[in-house]
């Protein structure tokens, strides 16, 4: 989850919240990409999950990469609770998985040698302790109360609130992983388009990425349980957000969207405070109960953008949300599906035009859909695997007009890394139904066997 916000000063006119994203247009030319993922850690003799302290722990694995790998210490309360170096962080998820938000990178190749070096020095640390690291959407035995709460004040008060706003919170904080792709626009006409296609293609990608059939030691009936999660989480600040599609959608209607979005806290002076469930729009009226008389500052805007979990989420930047984590491969192909499909006018255009007749209940089908069933998932007649053929199809013409050569020229383009989804399709096999198959055979219903068959 995102770190603390700074600078920026103190918010004087409504016009400059909506500045604050315009702020993010770029040229094309400045167009970056930026890759997150997360992933669970355990004991390897145990299988049990990482406790933030001890020789074999979260800490111990920061402490090592901090001190083999020239990281920077990211501290709160005294506990190293993160790392960062040349534009990149590795942070905590609420339950300790680890997550590296990687730097804004000009090619999908630049990406992929990124997440090679990361998991290669997290192997070099996680092997002399004897933690492995495994990528999936949830976690498929641990339960709530194996898994610790990180020692972040953010995640103490969303703690103490998840449950009285929806019933998945806490499992979503501790329990899931995913992998996220950070992408630009051009201009609020490019960010609109962008954010409609984002939106009505999120489901696509969770049913590609799907890789979470499994809690608590069985079976849970979805191919994307993290997605399921999500959905039950907290409905002011989830979902599919309809009105993106709302005719003059633009900065300001996500503003508006945004100062709806109950808040979580202030941050002062190193310190989290307590504003859960207070409102913004009284924070720019002095009339914040947590603060009384004090307004907010830019960095305070900076930090609500973050509280709020859409499919897809616009800050300076769009996020892409809608991927479980899984194994290395798929790290490399989200942000190559995303970028195919933005990056590209004719290929930003031919997604546009697949999507723009549907409605808001056909697109939140696809979501429920694509969690539940995965490239099963049927709606209005269509098959999710073939929606899903035609998007990948997208994406590859869009990665092709891009032209951007990897190893040395060696490779023209950056198409290869869509082969992972390419063969899903072919298949009608997401990762959650290699899973299944496995644990229906060769593993005879013993879940153990995944930590061994799919770690890092």
């Amino acid at each position: 989850m995102s770190i603390p916000q700074s600078g920026g000063g103190p918010i004087e006119r409504h016009e400059q919240l909506a500045e604050y994203l315009a702020d993010g247009c770029k040229p094309k030319s400045d167009w970056r990409i930026g890759t997150e993922h997360e992933k669970f850690g355990y004991c390897k003799d145990t299988h049990k999950p990482l406790p933030f302290d001890g020789q074999r722990s979260i800490r111990a694995v920061l402490e090592g990469l901090r001190d083999r790998y020239g990281w920077a210490e990211v501290r709160e309360g005294g506990h190293l609770i993160g790392l960062e170096k040349d534009g990149a962080n590795v942070s905590l998820e609420p339950g300790g998985a680890l997550e590296l938000s990687g730097a804004p990178l000009e090619t999908i190749h630049q990406t992929c040698d990124e997440v090679n070096e990361h998991l290669r020095e997290v192997k070099d640390i996680a092997d002399e302790i004897g933690v492995g690291f495994i990528g999936l959407g949830a976690a498929p035995i641990w339960t709530h109360d194996q898994m610790p709460l990180m020692p972040k004040g953010r995640y103490k008060l969303m703690n103490a609130y998840m449950d009285k706003v929806g019933t998945t919170g806490t499992t979503m904080m501790r329990r899931t992983c995913t992998v996220q792709v950070n992408l630009d626009f051009g201009s609020e006409a490019d960010m609109v388009q962008k954010m409609r296609v984002a939106i009505a293609l999120q489901p696509v990608a969770t049913a590609l990425f799907a890789n979470s059939p499994f809690f608590e030691g069985k079976p849970n009936g979805m191919k994307s349980y993290r997605s399921w999660v999500w959905q039950h989480l907290d409905p002011a600040r989830t979902g599919m957000v309809p009105f993106v599609f709302d005719q003059g959608f633009g900065f300001e209607a996500w503003v508006e969207y945004m100062l709806d979005v109950p808040m979580y806290f202030v941050y002062r002076d190193g310190q989290y405070i307590d504003a859960l469930g207070q409102s913004f729009r009284d924070f720019l009226k002095g009339e914040l109960p947590a603060l009384p008389g004090e307004k907010p500052t830019l960095s305070d805007w900076a930090d609500h953008l973050t509280t709020a979990f859409p499919e897809a989420r616009l800050k300076k930047f769009i996020e892409m949300r809608g991927a479980d984590g899984g194994p290395w491969r798929r790290l490399c192909a989200l942000p190559a599906f995303w970028v195919g499909l933005t990056y590209d006018q004719g290929a930003l255009d031919a997604a546009w035009d697949l999507v723009k007749g549907w409605d808001t209940e056909t697109r939140e089908a696809w979501r429920l859909g694509a969690a539940r069933d995965g490239l099963q998932a049927e709606v209005g007649g269509r098959r999710m695997n073939d929606l899903a053929v035609q998007v990948l199809e997208i994406a590859r013409s869009g990665l092709k007009a891009r032209a951007r050569p990897g190893l040395g020229g060696m490779v023209q383009d950056e198409r290869h890394f869509l082969h992972a989804l390419e063969d899903s399709v072919e298949t009608g096999m997401t990762p959650a139904d290699e899973l299944l198959e496995q644990y229906n055979g060769d593993w005879n219903g013993d879940l153990d066997r995944i930590y061994e068959a799919f770690a890092y």
